[in-house]
């Protein structure tokens, strides 16, 4: 391979590119792994990456290579990727973005990872994120933030907000997200990228530094909805002996259809594609609280998939507004309870100086917690506790089950969901800093899809204000994932928004 010479586009080119590159033997995975590698030194400046080890990701390309000169063919063999870091990782260490956590090397990895692994996946490191996965915008991050690719001046959304900005800027072709309240949607929203959160339970949180956990789920960032179903058919399955949450549903090969459906240009004269498909539109998400340019780009899209053949039909989902105070108790409260475990005795960080053992607890949590963590633990403890446990906690959890209905109630009239992600485009870096609460409503469209635990998804949509990025949204029912991906990949064939890039990049 060493006569072959290096592309200097390969940045450029996709997971199922890469990955076609490599079978046909045209690159090798420790030539395309030096790229990146090279890439992500260049780019250090967007804050995205917090962990590389580049004689780890050399030695995972090297034994890729050997398999694939062994005749082994996989989709996604020698393709390079990177991880959020919230999954534990052996080789890499684990932060989840916080002090309280630094340094911390875990003994496994993640299921996610260990499924990636074995599909041939080569790690490149650990992606920047909001503490604990705690945020919207990515500047949570206990190290540094994350700059958006498209103006340095932005926030890439959050938490998954490296992840994004690392696809974004082609220091990846693919990353791993988490999503509790719209952490894989928004922040691929804000950069012009694609992501999909699975239903709750597809993808197992075994080895997932836990926030929420009746919330949390894995889920792929990518360039394209194709490559969205290439990791996903890797990263889902059931691991029942270690997450009672995970579902018991075989794999689906969601990348299948899609290729079957035509990955080339020649599809882009099809124009009943997505015949029979009904689009809902909840009026709720249209309403005087998303931005002009935003709204402008998402009618937009759906205006292409009325070309290919789907038909709009008017939903009513009464509880949007409810989604946010609902999460707002219910995240917190769980996430109260999953950080007890950081008290300074086990693992994590431990103050140097103490009394006795309530003032070292008190110390290091003090000191490995930032602000959002504390605030949200605080909020937590606050609704679980008693007298207030069946004012907030409980009835936020009764709401939660009506949103859920609310949702299969629009399903008796579409098939799919759609609307923005986020109310705006990507906002300066530090601008809610003095209001955590601006934040919290930039949440409004994906807050209750997550709360119901359904399947959703960004996909590219157009340009707004100051040229930034917009997503549309993709809601499906319980296990649709197919049909989402499906249908975004139908636009994605009609359109290229999703390959666009910033400029200097």
């Amino acid at each position: 391979m060493s006569s072959v010479p290096l592309q200097p586009d390969l940045h450029n080119l996709a997971v199922a590119e890469l990955a076609a590159k490599l079978a046909a033997r045209e690159v090798s995975s420790v030539e395309i792994a030096q790229h990146f590698l090279a890439r992500i030194k260049q780019q250090d400046a967007l804050g995205a990456f917090l962990a590389l080890d580049a004689d780890v990701s050399l030695a995972q390309a090297k034994a890729a290579d050997v398999r694939l000169a062994a005749g082994e063919r996989t989709p996604l063999l020698g393709v390079p990727l990177a991880h959020k870091d919230v999954f534990v990782t052996r080789d890499f260490v684990t932060t989840a973005g916080s002090k309280m956590l630094e340094n911390y090397r875990s003994p496994f990895n993640a299921t996610v990872v260990s499924k990636l692994a074995q599909a041939g996946m080569v790690t490149l490191g650990k992606l920047n994120c909001d503490e604990f996965a705690m945020g919207s915008g990515n500047d949570n991050s206990a190290y540094k933030p994350v700059h958006n690719p498209w103006d340095l001046s932005r926030i890439p959304g959050g938490s998954s907000g490296g992840s994004a900005a690392a696809v974004a800027a082609r220091l990846v072709p693919a990353a791993t997200g988490t999503d509790t309240g719209g952490s894989i949607r928004q922040p691929a929203s804000l950069t012009g990228i694609t992501g999909i959160k699975p239903t709750y339970g597809r993808c197992s949180r075994y080895g997932m530094v836990a926030f929420a956990s009746s919330l949390d789920q894995a889920g792929p960032m990518a360039r394209s909805a194709l490559d969205c179903a290439l990791l996903l058919s890797s990263m889902a399955g059931p691991d029942l002996d270690r997450d009672s949450t995970s579902l018991d549903l075989p794999v689906t090969d969601y990348a299948t259809e899609l290729i079957a459906a035509g990955a080339d240009k020649a599809c882009r004269t099809d124009p009943k594609s997505l015949q029979g498909l009904r689009i809902g539109l909840p009026k709720q998400f249209f309403g005087a609280g998303c931005a002009p340019d935003v709204l402008a780009a998402v009618r937009a899209a759906l205006a292409e998939f009325e070309k290919l053949g789907a038909t709009l039909v008017d939903v009513d989902l009464p509880l949007t507004e409810l989604s946010i105070p609902v999460y707002y108790v219910i995240a917190p409260a769980e996430a109260s309870s999953n950080l007890s475990r950081f008290d300074g005795v086990r693992y994590g960080h431990r103050a140097a100086h103490y009394t006795d053992l309530t003032d070292m607890y008190k110390k290091s949590r003090s000191e490995g917690f930032g602000d959002e963590a504390t605030r949200r633990i605080m909020i937590g403890t606050y609704v679980l506790s008693h007298g207030y446990y069946d004012a907030y906690y409980l009835k936020a959890q009764k709401i939660r089950r009506l949103i859920a209905e609310d949702f299969q109630k629009a399903f008796t009239q579409c098939d799919v969901i759609a609307g923005p992600v986020s109310p705006t485009v990507a906002w300066k870096i530090g601008e809610n800093a003095k209001d955590p609460v601006a934040s919290y409503l930039a949440d409004i469209y994906t807050l209750s899809s997550s709360l119901a635990g359904l399947p959703g998804m960004s996909v590219p949509a157009g340009l707004g204000a100051y040229g930034m990025p917009v997503g549309l949204q993709l809601i499906g029912n319980y296990f649709k994932e197919a049909q989402l991906l499906g249908a975004a990949h139908q636009f994605q064939l009609a359109t290229d928004w999703h390959m666009r890039q910033p400029q200097d990049i």
